[in-house]
């Protein structure tokens, strides 16, 4: 019988190349391929936004049920279609309706967006009301800003199972981030996401508290506003508002 003794490292690089789609602890950072560029439907165009110009969605006019033509909906990454519609909530901060994401699909990397196609901004104040209702994988909402499609935009989102305040860039689907803050963000509850977008300089608070002031110049021109899930977030908005600056 032949016997093949080996050191620890040779059994560590064996079993690389036995199971290399094992998958390692990830968190928030861990990057996965995007989907292929010609995976993505056009995009409408909108008309860029002169300063003073201001877009207020607190969706009460609108009636129960899917998405207005006023957005489209978008995905970064796997997974199903998003499940984007309108529907009545009491706790909402304008009553009587929000605008919620409701698919539960646990792909990880996987990002849906409704994106407002009335207008493009460059230089913005922009801000957001939501409430993480449920997820295993992630309880996140967030702001969409310079957005030129599914694959390429900047992105600040919170999140309730992190506790953590954070601003992207994605960049052909891939997400990097380039500032961020930690801070309480509580599950079923309503915050405030705002910011504002000078040229490459971005201010952003939470619930009225500034936590981040960063530089950034991988998207210069005006682009799309939106907001954004990640995985089986669950999660409602209300009171969507831009003012080109």
């Amino acid at each position: 019988m032949l016997i093949i003794k080996m050191t620890p490292l040779a059994v560590i690089l064996l079993v690389a190349l036995v199971l290399p789609g094992c998958k390692k602890d990830d968190d928030d950072e861990d990057e996965r391929s995007p989907a292929p560029a010609s995976a993505l439907a056009p995009e409408p165009a909108a008309p860029v936004q002169q300063p003073g110009k201001t877009l207020v969605y607190n969706f009460d006019n609108m009636q129960p049920g899917p998405l207005p033509a006023t957005f489209s909906t978008a995905l970064t990454g796997g997974g199903g279609p998003p499940v984007w519609e309108i529907r009545a909530d009491d706790t909402a901060p304008s009553k009587p309706n929000v605008l919620a994401q409701t698919s539960k699909d646990q792909t990880d990397y996987r990002f849906p967006m409704a994106v407002s196609n009335e207008g493009a901004f460059k230089d913005l104040q922009l801000s957001v009301k939501f409430k993480p209702v449920s997820g295993k994988i992630d309880q996140a909402g967030g702001l969409v800003l310079r957005y030129k499609d599914a694959n390429n935009y900047y992105i600040l989102r919170a999140n309730a199972l992190e506790n953590n305040f954070r601003l992207y860039h994605v960049v052909n689907g891939k997400r990097v981030q380039f500032a961020g803050a930690n801070t309480t963000v509580t599950g079923g509850q309503w915050h405030e996401l705002s910011l504002t977008c000078i040229g490459n300089k971005f201010t952003c608070s939470f619930d009225g508290k500034q936590l981040i002031q960063a530089t950034d110049d991988t998207f210069k021109d005006a682009g799309k506003i939106g907001v954004w899930t990640k995985a089986d977030s669950v999660t409602y908005f209300d009171d969507l508002s831009v003012t080109a600056k």
